[in-house]
């Protein structure tokens, strides 16, 4: 306390007390300047060290120019702030605390926000087109997290911590009744953290899920939206996400393609093999390793059939399965193979007459 009261004087000391313009003494005029000129020193410096280290450091997508222009701003601002206070200009105080420390707390949420916001924007724009989907949810994360400290720091600068406390005890009550009511937006943001660390699906994958077919269009804290092969845009809560099977149809780099072919039972099936199995080696998509195979899988009521399993790049896979169904159905019309149609025999008790032109019956 007594530090406080000989600092104070110090500043209306003899020459210092004197008063100039508006009422104020020129110790106020030689403060505002000293604090000006500490935070312009500063703010250069920083920034230079910042530009110095972005040449250097391999985590340029939060240390860059951007992020040293960004705190080069912020510091001169707030000693301009303060610069101003010393003046007596913002000496002013708006529900307890003084105009000086509200604009110094919504300049560093302000600035925290830029800054969050265009990390956020470089981390997604330098990263891989590969690592694209997994590198846009750790940058939402990031974002989220500093925007959130920045809000309690900028409290704390405006001297709201104490009263936030106050209130939040006071709503207790009313905190648990929005409790029950917000549990599901709370189960979604939780169930989205755990998706991220257990990374079932990303960005770009083609899924089965919860009933919906398509592609991963966005994954956020709270929902997943997927658009379905037909053009529609399906949003599913994390919750359900989470607790549903979920098929990544491009989870791997190779998948197999299963079709089923049935000949009639007077045609030769190892022919019939030996030709399917041509027509996959001339298939330019059809991997070699694994290697495919055609053999008989079952004997029908109507036909036997063969089974095709042959594999295929994931990326190809609609493609290399539609190729196979037109092939094999033109190699074997051109040999003449003989696709049957499901054929039934019915069989009457008694004896079926039948009426034919003339009145006759046989």
């Amino acid at each position: 306390m007594n530090t406080t009261l000989n600092s104070t004087s110090f500043w209306e000391q003899g020459l210092l007390g004197e008063k100039l313009v508006l009422n104020i003494t020129a110790g106020a005029i030689a403060k505002a300047v000293l604090i000006l000129i500490i935070g312009l020193l500063i703010a250069k410096l920083l920034r230079r060290y910042l530009l110095n280290l972005s040449r250097s450091t391999k985590y340029v997508w939060v240390i860059n120019e951007d992020t040293a222009l960004t705190l080069h701003n912020l510091i001169v601002v707030i000693a301009v702030v303060y610069s101003l206070d010393a003046l007596g200009v913002l000496s002013y105080e708006i529900a307890g605390t003084s105009i000086s420390n509200l604009l110094t707390a919504f300049l560093v949420f302000y600035f925290s926000y830029l800054l969050a916001k265009k990390s956020k924007d470089y981390m997604i724009m330098s990263s891989p087109r590969e690592k694209l989907p997994e590198v846009q949810i750790k940058a939402k994360l990031f974002y989220y997290l500093i925007v959130t400290l920045a809000f309690f720091i900028a409290l704390n600068i405006a001297g709201f911590t104490g009263r936030l406390t106050t209130l939040l005890a006071a709503a207790g009550i009313t905190g648990i009744v929005l409790g029950f009511s917000a549990q599901t937006v709370v189960s979604n943001f939780i169930s989205g953290i755990f998706m991220y660390f257990d990374k079932p699906l990303k960005i770009g994958d083609p899924v089965e899920v919860a009933g919906y077919s398509g592609i991963v269009h966005d994954i956020r804290i709270l929902s997943t939206r997927i658009r379905t092969w037909d053009g529609l845009l399906v949003r599913i809560p994390n919750e359900k996400l989470f607790n549903s099977e979920i098929k990544n149809l491009q989870k791997y780099p190779a998948r197999r393609v299963d079709i089923t072919v049935g000949i009639a039972y007077k045609e030769d099936a190892q022919s019939v093999i030996d030709l399917i199995r041509k027509t996959l080696d001339e298939m330019p998509y059809v991997l070699a390793e694994p290697e495919p195979t055609v053999f008989v899988d079952s004997l029908g009521d109507n036909s036997v059939n063969i089974a095709i399993r042959a594999w295929a790049p994931s990326e190809k896979w609609f493609d290399v399965r539609t190729q196979i169904v037109q092939r094999v159905k033109k190699v074997l019309d051109e040999a003449g193979i003989e696709i049957p149609f499901p054929q039934r025999v019915n069989w009457f008790a008694e004896e079926l007459r039948v009426r034919v032109e003339g009145g006759q019956q046989k």
